[in-house]
Parts: structure tokens; C-alpha cells; sequence
């Protein structure tokens, strides 16, 4: 009796350890990157200027009043439901359809495809070759540079992205990381360029990821985490626990309506 509770003991040990194993595998990141791995940092992920885009160019010389015009106004918006102040937001040069803006003496300029800086270098030249300024110092922001996180994270949101680059590691810290109902294996990430909506998937486990051409985010992309089949079961048994306590309460109602008729009569 006692060498079959102990080889009892040995074989639950033993599934311990193998659902352990499995947990592991389904939940760490990149696994099978080797010891001193090294790879060579992709260079371009340089965000190109797409429809749509909020642009926020300033334009400096060594006379302020030159390039005055050429600036837009820092604007302060007021929240009718706070107590005090405003909120200061500076105006942008929305992208057209056609991936143009229009620009202070310079006209229409096509702005589509260019990074930041290829813009910045372009508005300068065209102020100098035009002479209205010979020193202009041409700063390009985005001013609506967001990616959405959505599905089996932490803290599901919208977050601004203050520079050229955000990973999908970065974006998915912002959001708290997965929980641990998340499927690391098929990550959504959706994107709309030049005029076409793509889905791809993305394995975390898998150093491929650094790979991906969807590995660096770009503006407006959403990232969603699928829950596994854990978090899909509980949900089910949660929405049918919840319709059966339906259906119990419409069960007595109606057995209470069916007394006070006797009652009645």
C-alpha cells in the first residue's frame, strides 16, 4: 500500500513538472534566442509621412521676425468641466488625401513618403532659393503619432509615441504587458499604408520577432492580443452561468405570476 501511494506521489510530481514545463514554453519571450546572441539593429524604421498625419513645423532664424509667419500659434483650448486653465496645444499642418499641406509662401508642397528630417531639408532650400530666408532652421514634428493596444494586456489604451520609434515590445510595457490569459504565440498587428489595411500576426516566443518588418510600430498601428483558450473557456462558462441565473429568476417570476392568479381567483 505504501509503494502505490509513493509511486502515486512520484507520477503527480512528474505532471507538476511537465505542465510547468508547458506553462513556460507558452508564456516567455523570445526562448530561443542563445546565449550572446547578437543581431544587426535594423536602421530603417524611419516613420514616413502618410494622409492624414499632423505635422508641426517651426521654422528658426536669427530674425524672429522673418520666419514669424511662417509659424503657427501655440492655441489654448478650454475644458468647460474643469475649474481652472486650459490646455495648450500647438496647430499642425494636416496631410490632404493627396499627401499634400499648404505652407506659407511656398505653396502646396507634396509631403507623402518623406521622413521628418527629408522635409525639414526640403522647406529649408525652397525658403532659401526663393530668398525669404537664407538661415531657416526647419524643426518637423508629429503632433498624432499614436499606436493602440487592445485585447489580453494589462492596461488596453491609446498611447502617444513622442519619437520616430516605438517596438512592439514598447508599445505592449506602455499597456502593462500580457496578462497572463494572452496568447504570445499569434499577436495582431493592424495597419493601414498607402490606401490598404493589413493584418499580421507575430510570435513573441520567437526571436524572429526582431525580424519583423512589424516590429517597429507606426503611427495609428493596432496591436491586438488574442486570450487563450483558458480565458475563452471561463468567458463561456461565465456567460452561461449568467444566463442560466436568467432563466432561474424568469422561472420564479413566473411561478410567482401563476400563484397570485390562483390566488385571485
Amino acid at each position: 500500500m505504501n509503494i502505490t501511494i509513493r509511486h502515486l506521489g512520484y507520477i503527480a510530481l512528474l505532471l507538476f513538472f511537465l505542465s510547468g514545463c508547458t506553462s513556460q514554453k507558452n508564456i516567455t519571450y523570445m526562448q530561443d534566442v542563445t546565449r550572446n546572441y547578437r543581431q544587426t539593429i535594423e536602421q530603417n524604421y524611419d516613420v514616413r509621412i502618410n494622409s492624414d498625419d499632423l505635422l508641426s513645423i517651426m521654422v528658426n532664424s536669427k530674425d524672429p521676425e522673418l520666419v514669424q509667419m511662417f509659424n503657427l500659434p501655440l492655441v489654448i483650448f478650454h475644458n468647460t468641466n474643469a475649474s481652472f486653465g486650459g490646455q495648450q496645444r500647438m496647430l499642425g499642418y494636416l496631410v490632404d488625401k493627396n499627401g499634400n499641406i499648404n505652407f506659407p509662401q511656398l505653396g502646396e508642397i507634396n509631403v507623402h513618403g518623406l521622413t521628418r528630417f527629408e522635409l525639414s531639408e526640403r522647406i529649408s532650400r525652397e525658403l532659401k532659393d526663393k530668398g525669404l530666408v537664407n538661415d531657416a532652421v526647419v524643426t518637423v514634428q508629429f503632433l498624432n503619432f499614436k499606436v493602440s493596444v487592445m485585447g489580453e494586456v494589462a492596461r488596453p489604451g491609446t498611447f502617444e509615441v513622442n519619437s520616430d520609434r516605438m517596438t512592439l515590445l514598447d508599445a505592449l510595457s506602455r499597456a502593462g504587458d500580457l496578462t497572463i490569459y494572452g496568447r504570445r504565440d499569434n499577436v495582431k498587428i493592424i495597419r493601414e499604408l498607402n490606401g490598404e489595411r493589413t493584418v499580421a500576426t507575430v510570435d513573441l516566443r520567437s526571436k524572429n520577432l526582431m525580424n519583423s518588418p512589424y516590429y517597429y510600430l507606426k503611427q495609428n498601428d493596432i496591436v491586438y492580443v488574442e486570450p487563450n483558450k483558458a480565458r475563452a473557456g471561463q468567458r463561456e462558462i461565465n456567460q452561461n452561468r449568467s444566463v442560466a441565473t436568467f432563466a432561474s429568476i424568469i422561472s420564479v417570476l413566473t411561478s410567482l405570476a401563476s400563484l397570485l392568479v390562483v390566488i385571485l381567483r
